[in-house]
């Protein structure tokens, strides 16, 4: 049997690695929107909110939408609307344009995800799938490395409209690359969604999804508002902005790679034992936040630890779904992005109101650790389901 090409499945990491970069990239832009659209920090973070809340509420309706179509065609769509949303928002004349420009960018997000992880898995033979969705979602973790910090310095240098000038081109070249590499004859998938919403019944599954949320939020509390908080307390400058989140996107890049293997090892102990790390690196980030050389050791080691969980969750859930993982996949990006939401609304808000940007790692800080109380009782209660297992009597033959 001839060897499976890896081009079709770079087209989608393309893919990936496009998206992840317009999501991710206005962390470090906020400053210069805010200047330029005249808004404060903490309105110009509602771009953030406003990707994620898109996100939330179209990722059903589209995966219901596009349930059963052929898959080609569909992401061909999927990227379509991204890169329309991009060109819209590198044109927006306003804040409120750019808003809504951000929310229809985000319509393509979970649904371009879920799909081409069951792509990525058709294309290659049984025994090397897990491969292959991992290199298609590697595509996320390097815009971390060079997509963000890529975006940031082109909207520094040539303003904000430049990044998104940037993300419609990868959108446009992620479009060519679909039409030139991916198969058009990829099987259909239809997955029933009312017989797969019985998992929402399943306490396992009810866990991890909200822990996920709760630790995407501690992410975001800072993550969002990283470029002022490194301008205003460490005394960096838009360029060593670009170098931070480069850091960062390094730390996030192992960390990706460690977390599949503690999964593999001890899947909760390992979840709840890195929830602990990043509480106690929000703390001390907020300790070291005026010294740029400790504020880039922690930024990395913070990547690294907030990073390894993100295949971890996804593996519990998944895990707990049991054999219901089509809607499950949806539910956890929406999941992933209600964190990001609520993280970035509550920093928003606190800054609102008159907390430091010095502080913002604590409000991350609470956030962790309400992650690692209930990531802590799911622990119990799967060590109390298992003694009830072993405990009941053995049916007599």
């Amino acid at each position: 049997m001839p060897k499976p090409s890896l081009l079709p499945l770079l087209s989608l990491t393309l893919c990936a690695f496009s998206v992840s970069t317009s999501e991710l990239m206005l962390v470090g832009l906020l400053p210069e929107l805010s200047a330029s659209l005249d808004v404060t920090i903490p309105e110009a973070g509602l771009l953030v909110t406003g990707y994620a809340l898109g996100v939330i509420i179209f990722a059903p309706v589209v995966a219901i939408i596009t349930n059963g179509l052929p898959r080609r065609p569909m992401v061909l769509g999927l990227m379509a609307t991204f890169t329309l949303g991009n060109t819209i928002c590198a044109l927006a004349p306003d804040y409120t344009v750019l808003l809504i420009a951000r929310i229809v960018t985000a319509m393509s997000h979970a649904a371009l995800f879920g799909s081409a992880a069951v792509m990525a898995a058709d294309i290659v033979p049984e025994d090397k799938r897990a491969r292959a969705v991992a290199l298609v979602f590697a595509g996320a973790t390097i815009a971390t490395i060079a997509g963000v910090p890529l975006g940031t310095a082109a909207g520094a240098a040539f303003g904000w409209q430049s990044a998104f000038w940037m993300t419609a081109g990868l959108g446009t070249l992620s479009i060519v690359a679909i039409v030139v590499l991916l198969p058009a004859n990829l099987p259909v998938h239809r997955a029933d969604f009312r017989s797969e919403l019985g998992i929402l019944r399943n306490g396992p599954v009810i866990f991890a999804l909200v822990v996920t949320a709760f630790v995407w939020a501690s992410l975001f509390a800072v993550f969002t508002f990283i470029a002022p908080t490194l301008e205003d307390v460490a005394g960096a400058s838009e360029h060593t902005v670009v170098v931070f989140l480069f850091v960062f996107g390094i730390g996030m890049t192992i960390g990706n790679f460690i977390g599949g293997r503690l999964a593999d090892w001890h899947l909760l102990p390992s979840i709840v034992g890195m929830i602990a790390v990043v509480a106690v690196l929000l703390a001390v980030l907020s300790i070291v936040m005026a010294n740029a050389y400790l504020v880039i050791g922690t930024l990395l080691v913070w990547g690294l630890f907030v990073f390894a969980l993100a295949p971890a969750m996804q593996f519990w859930a998944v895990k707990a779904a049991g054999g219901t993982p089509n809607l499950l996949s949806t539910l956890n990006q929406g999941s992933f992005h209600l964190g990001s939401a609520a993280g970035a609304w509550i920093a928003s808000s606190a800054l609102y109101y008159g907390i430091n940007y010095r502080h913002l790692p604590w409000v991350g800080e609470v956030l962790a650790v309400v992650a690692l109380v209930i990531a802590a009782i799911a622990v119990l209660h799967e060590y109390s389901r298992r003694q009830r297992l072993f405990a009941e009597p053995v049916p007599a033959g």
